[in-house]
């Protein structure tokens, strides 16, 4: 079994491999719907992350500060999605969140113009109304690499070929659309 402490001090025993949201809903239902991610000894997790180890645990909702830059981070998952959907072809390269807002960078051959924005946007919320959750994978570098080649994208080539040996791959997905992602 693995101990996780809460923000009260209190502590509960788990199976090793309980995943955040499994955390959420041992507590409450109307919590697990509410949650949006896990702080684990401070560093912000997945809720479809397997717990393997013990550790301070938070489970974060909307009203939590953390909530904005994670939902920064899947809007910008969203729009790349969107940009591939409607301009098959495009690339898609790196896209953090900042301090006020997301961006994506795109390899393609023509650049957006204004015009392109309003039909990114409807796209972006036609996406969001599928309520597709987004599944997190951690494949191995040689997969990770099949994966984005057979995909045509050679810049996901050269981010994992930047990523550390021992460090893990992860790839988030959406329905058939991944992309790489820190997580």
């Amino acid at each position: 079994m693995i101990s996780l402490t809460f923000p009260d001090g209190s502590a509960r025993d788990f199976k090793p491999g309980v995943t955040g949201r499994e955390v959420a809903e041992s507590i409450a239902k109307s919590l697990a719907k509410k949650a949006v991610a896990v702080a684990l000894d401070g560093q912000v997790r997945d809720l479809a992350e397997p717990i393997k180890a013990d550790a301070k645990i938070r489970i974060l909702t909307r009203e939590d500060p953390e909530a904005l830059a994670l939902i920064r981070h899947d809007a910008a998952h969203v729009m790349a999605e969107a940009v591939q959907e409607l301009y098959p072809g495009t690339q898609v390269t790196i896209g953090p969140v900042i301090e006020n807002g997301f961006y994506y960078d795109f390899a393609r051959d023509e650049p957006f113009t204004p015009d392109d924005l309003p039909v990114i946007e409807a796209k972006m919320a036609e996406i969001i109304a599928r309520d597709s959750p987004f599944t997190c994978e951690v494949v191995d570098r040689k997969a990770a690499k099949k994966l984005f080649a057979d995909k045509g994208e050679t810049f996901k080539l050269e981010l994992i070929d930047a990523i550390p040996a021992g460090d893990e791959i992860r790839i988030y997905s959406q329905r058939e659309w991944l992309d790489l992602c820190r997580g």
